[in-house]
């Protein structure tokens, strides 16, 4: 059923429903965020919610090697990074695939000065909005992913990751 479709007798399809299938590949997550499956699928609804839309991903919580292997098999670029998103086909039946690398996302939020808890949702939100179209290769793309990350990031209760750019644009 798409978003914004009809239920029997007229009612419509709330948007923000989210099917999230976890897959933990590598040791590490738990223990560095005890409910990682629960603040996944949080961070997945609210942006679905959003953005109007409802469906299907896997999200892969993996290591930096595994991040590595993917990033030089699918984008050519041989380096770990934090989050990777994979847009399925368009028609299919889900949204596509989503993976995150441990040892980045620990080490951009200490970085960061961030919460890991915080770090992980954004990067959760960040390649939900890559499925479901938005990008940041212009300056204009980039403009309006972050203000939808920071407003669906606000509704979970994250500070804006941006402030600071936004800050020294102004």
């Amino acid at each position: 059923m798409e978003p914004g479709s009809s239920l029997p007798g007229g009612a419509e399809l709330a948007a923000g429903l989210a099917d999230v299938d976890v897959v933990l590949g590598a040791p590490g997550w738990r223990a560095a965020l005890p409910r990682v499956e629960t603040l996944a699928r949080r961070a997945v609804t609210a942006t679905l919610a959003d953005q109007g839309a409802n469906g299907h991903l896997t999200l892969l919580l993996t290591d930096d090697a595994e991040i590595r292997r993917l990033n030089t098999g699918f984008r050519g670029k041989e380096k770990a990074t934090n989050v990777l998103s994979f847009p399925a086909p368009y028609g299919s039946l889900t949204l596509g695939d989503v993976a995150l690398a441990l040892g980045v996302v620990r080490r951009e939020a200490l970085a960061e000065g961030r919460a890991v808890q915080d770090h992980f949702l954004h990067l959760v939100v960040h390649g939900t909005l890559h499925l479901l179209g938005h990008d940041h290769l212009s300056a204009g793309e980039a403009m309006l992913m972050e203000r939808a990350e920071a407003r669906i990031l606000r509704r979970l209760g994250v500070g804006n990751p941006w402030r600071t750019r936004w800050r020294g644009a102004a």
